[in-house]
């Protein structure tokens, strides 16, 4: 089945040095920008991380440090990306736990403005757990019949992603709805405010702290009874996409005492 589309749906997957979002770095990324008109535009760039490429990782993905030593910066391309992807929503396989929030990292580390909580996303895994339980290559198999060739190649994983996609409108026709936001909401597992999951909203959309000795306490109640706590954050290893949730938080919390 065709998807049904408003917005150009940008496909991608990212390679990367780790999978520590507040540390490590793209390595690679590449994105299939699926028109309306079911037109295709894909684009796979390798990056320069600047920093090593982990053992662990390169194991995955075969990308080594050589292989990126002479190609551009995320910081380099960070501008020209957002505008291709402006007006885009997003998919991808397991995109709103990995793949979003790193890339939401590298746009914030470079000083690029890019809203990704102001767009729809698809996660195709979360839409494959649910129905059958699978990874990418297995769901690969099983909803489109075909072996994974080149699995971790971003670009196979990409293409694999928007192909499962549009089986799994096929296969599942009767539960599903062609439409990216209800893809979104039945692909979105919780409702988290930070990409890292810090920060989520609780029964009554009241932010609220979503780890450590706080958990499920008010955003509101936490900085007015532990005012150290901010600054806790701010200094410690959390995302900067956390960083910035949370100020954002305090300063609408002073803005409504100012009142």
């Amino acid at each position: 089945m065709k998807i049904n589309l408003k917005n150009p749906l940008l496909f991608f997957d990212i390679e990367s040095t780790g999978l520590n979002v507040a540390s490590d770095r793209i390595v690679e990324i590449s994105a299939l920008k699926l028109m309306p008109n079911g037109d295709q535009e894909i684009k796979t760039r390798r990056l320069n991380p600047t920093i090593p490429i982990s053992p662990e990782a390169q194991k995955i993905h075969g990308i080594s440090n050589e292989d990126v030593a002479d190609c551009p910066t995320f910081k380099e391309v960070a501008k020209s990306l957002a505008n291709w992807m402006s007006g885009c929503d997003f998919a991808g396989y397991n995109a709103i736990k990995f793949d979003i929030p790193l890339l939401a990292e590298e746009m914030l580390r470079a000083g690029v403005q890019f809203d990704f909580r102001k767009r729809k996303v698809v996660d195709v895994q979360n839409i494959f757990h649910k129905m059958e339980q699978r990874t990418l290559s297995a769901a690969y198999k099983f909803y489109c019949s075909k072996e994974l060739e080149n699995a971790h190649s971003a670009e196979a994983d990409t293409v694999a992603t928007f192909e499962i996609l549009e089986a799994q409108l096929d296969r599942y026709s009767d539960v599903l709805e062609n439409d990216v936001k209800f893809l979104a909401e039945f692909s979105t597992k919780s409702k988290l405010l930070d990409y890292a999951g810090r920060i989520a909203l609780d029964n009554n959309d009241e932010p609220i702290i979503n780890f450590g000795k706080y958990k499920g306490k008010k955003v509101t109640e936490v900085l007015t009874r532990d005012p150290g706590y901010y600054a806790w954050i701010m200094n410690g290893d959390f995302t900067l996409d956390t960083k910035q949730v949370l100020t954002e938080l305090k300063i609408q919390m002073e803005n409504n005492s100012r009142k």
